[in-house]
């Protein structure tokens, strides 16, 4: 169990106002990206210690008066910038986030393209059991199924933003995994785009991956993968894998599922490892990378973690979301299976769960 939240560390003065914070929410949103987005925060930032004067801010980024100032005063009470007596601008510290760190960009990129409209929806997702806000995407009855026919700039940020966080910890992974695992074969069950697979056959001249995802994913990952020069070592299987009567393929040593199982129900998950346990060769092994909000270190990633579960409620599917590891645990339990190696801390916030039949 995680060591926060067991006490509310504000005072009484301090929890109002973070209570205004959070009502003026939406507000702060767009008024940093639109300090981001007409590069006045690049503006400020290139002042460096001799600041600089709203006028030459408006001047800079060709907007009004009027307008910089009321972007800049918001941006005072966001911390983004400091102000000397003369009037003068000068970026702060959460301003220097804002502008440069790669975690911040992804994560803003992410909630305006393809949360922001949809959380409008966010309670009769709750009420209903599905994702109401998808709507705003598109006519699907998951995200997962649209993917391939979003706009450039929402599949742009969607894919960015999954893979910020799975490419650090693949790479993290990969040297460790393969050495102290020998395999040969191994099925890539919701392999998206296929990174783990081209990353996995590049380091390992041996093995050989199958990768199952949904016919439109695998679309992608096999035009992908036919790019990479890589198709003779990782070969296709589409299905739609919450469909009962799917087959699985099967004669893997190992069966693998990264930042996948976090898209499904409780239920389902059961189901998906149940199954996939016939996929396993004898004293063969599931393994599971996934980011629990628990297991985090710091509170700014299980903060992430506890929010992105939202945009499975509201957006995603309606059921599912970024775990506490106690209820996933149960999960792995029910479907016959038990944890014999657990590895927490890895990459940004992972991590890996290694499992077996019991």
């Amino acid at each position: 169990m995680t060591h926060l939240y067991r006490h509310d560390p504000k005072s009484a003065l301090e929890a109002k106002h973070f209570a205004q914070i959070i009502a003026h929410g939406p507000i702060l949103f767009q008024a940093a990206r639109v300090l981001r987005e007409r590069n006045i925060l690049q503006t400020v930032a290139d002042a460096g210690t001799r600041g600089i004067t709203l006028e030459a801010i408006a001047a800079a980024v060709h907007l009004s008066a009027y307008g910089t100032r009321v972007l800049m005063e918001a941006g005072l009470g966001m911390y983004l910038f400091t102000q000397d007596e003369d009037g003068r601008y000068f970026l702060a510290k959460t301003g220097q986030y804002m502008l440069n760190d790669a975690l911040t960009r992804v994560n803003m990129n992410f909630v305006q393209d393809v949360c922001y409209r949809a959380m409008f929806h966010l309670e009769d997702a709750i009420e209903q059991g599905t994702p109401a806000g998808l709507t705003e995407l598109g006519d699907w009855d998951t995200v997962y199924e649209g993917l391939s026919q979003l706009p450039d700039h929402i599949r742009q940020s969607w894919f960015a933003y999954d893979h910020f966080f799975s490419d650090s910890t693949f790479t993290e992974i990969v040297k460790r995994f393969y050495r102290d695992n020998p395999i040969r074969r191994l099925l890539d069950i919701g392999g998206n785009t296929g990174k783990w697979a081209a990353l996995s056959v590049r380091h390992d001249p041996h093995v050989h991956i199958t990768l199952m995802d949904l016919p439109g994913q695998v679309d992608m990952a096999r035009e992908r993968i036919k790019n990479m020069g890589l198709s003779e070592r990782v070969d296709v299987y589409p299905a739609d894998i919450l469909d009962a009567s799917t087959t699985f393929p099967t004669g893997y040593d190992a069966v693998w599922m990264s930042q996948f199982l976090d898209c499904f129900s409780e239920e389902q998950i059961v189901s998906i490892l149940q199954r996939a346990q016939g996929c396993l060769n004898e004293n063969g092994h599931i393994w599971i990378l996934e980011a629990f909000w628990d297991k985090q270190r710091f509170e700014t990633a299980a903060f992430c973690l506890q929010q992105l579960s939202l945009y499975f409620t509201a957006i995603a599917n309606g059921n599912s979301q970024m775990y506490d590891s106690r209820v996933f645990k149960r999960c792995i339990d029910q479907a016959g299976l038990e944890v014999v190696e657990e590895v927490d801390g890895l990459g940004l916030c992972h991590t890996l769960l290694k499992c077996r039949v019991r």
